[in-house]
């Protein structure tokens, strides 16, 4: 394993560890946090690419905020006004956070705009068409984590070599991923679906290969957004009209996964 990766607040930059430790819901600390609009409805980079300019870091119950050209924010996390909100089709409560993380985030993002902590990670089920009933997970998209192949990248920006693409080739940060592993197959993940795997001493199960969307298309450090990976996607990797690339993963347990960690099919 070569890579590991949180977000705190979904959608924004990513923060590289080298231990996580591995709650049922996901990463701790990871994805707790979500910015809304006057609404309390999820702005993501789909909405937002400046969401990368936020730089988040979570320190037990203190988040300081972080953007080029504005003054560092620390905020000490309590349980503020729970508000109806929504994680794509799925609705559920969120604590806000205060007035003066409010402001930080709409000056950063030039619109009005909220932030969301999820104060009781128990309060989301996933999707109970891959899950057991207990699963839970945060703000992420659909399932706690998400699991990439660095060998699977390098076939995609062979492909995209190929096509003398000027977008590539693509780093890794691009699919948001929270586990990153080597030394394995192209597309071995594929294979995983519907199995479990070992990452250290922690079992996950992999439900399902994930579907990429336009925040692949987005560079998560300028915001910047272009067409790849999902042209190559359509024409490689198009499931049923999902665009797979990356895997997502359920823990079966909880403990901490390192750097340098193997990654190994259980069943």
């Amino acid at each position: 394993m070569t890579g590991l990766h949180t977000y705190a607040i979904k959608g924004c930059y990513r923060t590289d560890v080298a231990e996580a430790t591995v709650e049922p819901w996901g990463f701790a600390g990871d994805r707790r946090f979500m910015i809304v609009d006057d609404d309390f409805r999820m702005l993501t980079q789909r909405q937002e690419p400046g969401l990368v300019r936020i730089r988040p870091a979570l320190c037990g119950r203190e988040l300081t905020l972080r953007a080029a050209g504005h003054d560092d924010l620390v905020v000490d996390v309590a349980a503020g006004e729970l508000v109806d909100t929504n994680v794509h089709s799925t609705s559920l409560q969120g604590a806000l956070v205060d007035e003066i993380a409010d402001k930080w985030v709409s000056t950063v993002l030039a619109r009005s705009a909220h932030l969301l902590w999820l104060d009781d990670p128990t309060r989301r089920h996933i999707n109970p068409e891959y899950s057991h009933d207990t699963d839970r997970v945060s703000f992420a998209d659909g399932y706690p984590m998400l699991l990439a192949n660095t060998a699977s990248l390098d076939v995609l920006n062979d492909w995209l070599s190929e096509a003398q693409s000027l977008e590539g080739p693509l780093p890794m940060t691009r699919f948001r991923p929270n586990i990153v592993m080597s030394g394995a197959a192209p597309w071995v993940e594929d294979e995983w679906t519907g199995g479990r795997i070992r990452v250290g001493d922690v079992v996950f199960r992999v439900p399902k290969p994930c579907d990429r969307c336009v925040v692949t298309t987005t560079d998560q450090d300028t915001g910047e957004r272009g067409h790849e990976p999902l042209r190559t996607l359509a024409r490689y990797r198009n499931v049923n009209q999902g665009l797979m690339f990356a895997t997502n993963l359920i823990p079966d347990g909880i403990g901490t996964i390192r750097l340098g960690d193997e990654v190994a099919a259980l069943d």
